[in-house]
């Protein structure tokens, strides 16, 4: 589903250039679980932005579905990011004065999609939030703010979940919680993919890919790393 063969990103200012990627080579099929951890400034974020269409490698190559990313149209990238990818970030984005239904169905509207409340209120149910529809993001907790976020990106159906240290606002609890719900999505079918620091959250996904300093350092299947 996923294939990076030697990408690299360079940022330059100046006469300074920043290799925030160095060479990554990296495969993840369809159905997969995997987590990518590294310590702040390993390439984490960098590598996201390349993952879900919204940078492009500085060299290298990246396709998504054997669709080569660098040869597409703004327009182009901007549908798949909406189709076949949902987006799970650390701080949930929802709109503060919007309820539980309105931001879940915001990806249908920028798509176009018909039925937009009935697959909304199908997205909340999925991850146990049917009685909070209404409910403002200032009216739940940390972790229901982040199932409204993973609803949202639940709603389009995409084959990928991207997500980004979706655990780092929440406590042990809902991290847990949150954690459990991924593992569901994932045994139903949907490729996973969680950016994380936390070496605990990552033990829960079925493969470990450990970045530093830009480059990939180690790759194993989670039962491999705890023997």
């Amino acid at each position: 589903m996923i294939e990076l063969e030697a990408v690299s990103k360079i940022y330059r200012s100046g006469s300074i250039e920043v290799r925030a990627l160095d060479g990554v080579d990296l495969s993840i099929a369809e159905g997969e679980f995997v987590a990518i951890v590294g310590a702040s400034g390993s390439g984490k974020t960098t590598l996201m932005n390349v993952l879900g269409c919204m940078d492009l490698p500085t060299t290298g190559v990246y396709r998504i579905d054997g669709i080569d990313v660098g040869s597409l149209t703004e327009n182009q990238l901007a549908r798949i990011r909406n189709r076949r990818i949902g987006f799970v970030f650390q701080s949930f984005n929802l709109v503060p004065r919007t309820d539980a239904l309105a931001n879940v169905e915001l990806p249908l509207i920028y798509s176009g999609a018909h039925d937009r409340r009935r697959r909304a209120r199908t997205a909340l149910d999925r991850v146990g939030l049917g009685g909070r529809w209404h409910h403002k993001p200032n009216e739940l907790s940390g972790g229901e703010q982040q199932r409204v976020a993973i609803a949202r990106a639940l709603v389009t159906d995409p084959r990928m979940l991207l997500a980004d240290e979706p655990t780092g606002n929440l406590d042990s609890h809902a991290t847990i919680e949150i954690m459990d719900l991924f593992c569901e999505l994932n045994h139903e079918g949907h490729t996973v993919v969680v950016i994380t620091h936390e070496r605990t959250v990552a033990a829960l996904a079925r493969r470990v890919v450990v970045l530093q300093d830009g480059r990939i350092v180690s790759d194993n299947p989670t039962n491999a790393l705890i023997g």
